[in-house]
């Protein structure tokens, strides 16, 4: 079974760099005179209200309408989520024209491009939307810009769905940027209206990096009323950047292909914090723990809480390692089922 696993969120923060909470005192690593592990769990992890409404959909179409149900890409980008739903009957696919005229199909939390809704149409597919609401908002946002005559710089990973998508909606309109040397080489003509948006799981502090490089470049640029960054991306790096202060190693419980997964990890290691990103406890090196160890362990937001478990387990068996839950923000969030789904009565299945 994949567990919801929701916590909670303060409201998005408005304008400005995205910031941590940071108001605290550094401690550093001890080591305990008894030789034995810590563990500090940290929370919020895993799970994300985005992710958890698209589990939930895509669980109640497979239950509804019966297998197959076809889900365009990935519905999270997570292995033993895609795994698990294999098994119950869906199907991924990476193109509309391998899914049969007149199937049931969801799209992915990531969101898609309008190219992409305009084949399903055609192919008569009864379309199930699971994009998650703030990735939504990006796309909402755009489509204004664009409608407004600016040209869009888009902060985010060349290739990743969610950039994809949003891409779709002004491909006219919309340069791609990574990094901030990439900046650098953006020449528009005098006048040029300018607006930049992100891609909803990147690094905080990536992102403020290009930021602060475009505002230098272009004073006068446009930013989005409310950060594009989400809540739960956020606080999950904010969670890491907080007690990897107190680490030796960092374990991230997420896939190699999630992008706010990587992060977290990427995060620990700018902290000189040795760190790993793994899909369960399986993955653990028998070389990376001598026993004594002060461990964060942590889960992006589309690992499911059950590894999360698997991999405490894991260390209490092996290390006897002792728990210590740190909570740094509480969540509360949660998003609607797709219009397509509400009607249905069955109830969700955790």
């Amino acid at each position: 079974m994949i567990s919801v696993w929701r916590e909670a969120s303060p409201s998005l923060p408005a304008g400005g760099e995205l910031r941590y909470d940071l108001g605290r005192v550094s401690v550093m690593p001890v080591r305990r005179s008894d030789g034995s592990m810590k563990v500090l769990l940290a929370s919020p992890r895993g799970f994300c209200a985005g992710v958890n409404m698209a589990i939930e959909s895509l669980d109640l179409a497979i239950r509804s309408f019966g297998p197959p149900v076809y889900v365009y890409h990935e519905i999270v980008h997570n292995k033993f989520v895609v795994e698990t739903f294999r098994g119950k009957g869906a199907v991924f696919v990476d193109s509309l024209e391998d899914v049969p005229e007149g199937s049931n199909l969801l799209f992915s939390a990531h969101g898609v491009s309008p190219e992409i809704r305009r084949v399903a149409a055609r192919r008569r597919l009864n379309a199930i939307d699971a994009t998650c609401p703030l990735v939504t908002k990006v796309h909402l946002e755009a489509i204004r810009y664009a409608r407004e005559k600016y040209t869009i710089i888009l902060i985010g990973h060349e290739g990743h769905d969610e950039v994809i998508g949003t891409m779709g909606e002004a491909p006219e309109a919309i340069v791609l940027v990574e990094h901030p040397d990439d900046v650098d080489r953006l020449e528009f003509p005098p006048g040029t209206k300018l607006a930049y948006l992100t891609q909803t799981t990147l690094s905080v502090d990536d992102a403020n990096r290009i930021i602060r490089r475009l505002a230098e470049r272009f004073p006068g640029i446009a930013s989005p009323p409310k950060d594009d960054i989400c809540y739960a991306t956020q606080n999950r790096q904010e969670a890491v950047s907080i007690l990897s202060s107190e680490a030796d190693v960092v374990l991230v419980l997420g896939s190699q292909n999630s992008s706010n997964s990587q992060r977290l990890k990427e995060l620990a290691v700018e902290r000189g914090v040795r760190a790993y990103l793994i899909d369960s406890a399986a993955d653990i090196g028998s070389d990376w723990f001598r026993g004594d160890e002060t461990v964060v362990v942590t889960a992006g937001a589309s690992a499911p809480e059950q590894v999360v478990q698997e991999c405490l387990n894991f260390l209490r068996d092996r290390f006897g390692a002792q728990i210590e839950m740190r909570s740094i923000r509480e969540e509360d969030v949660h998003f609607p089922l797709p219009r397509e789904l509400r009607s249905l009565s069955l109830p969700v299945v955790p």
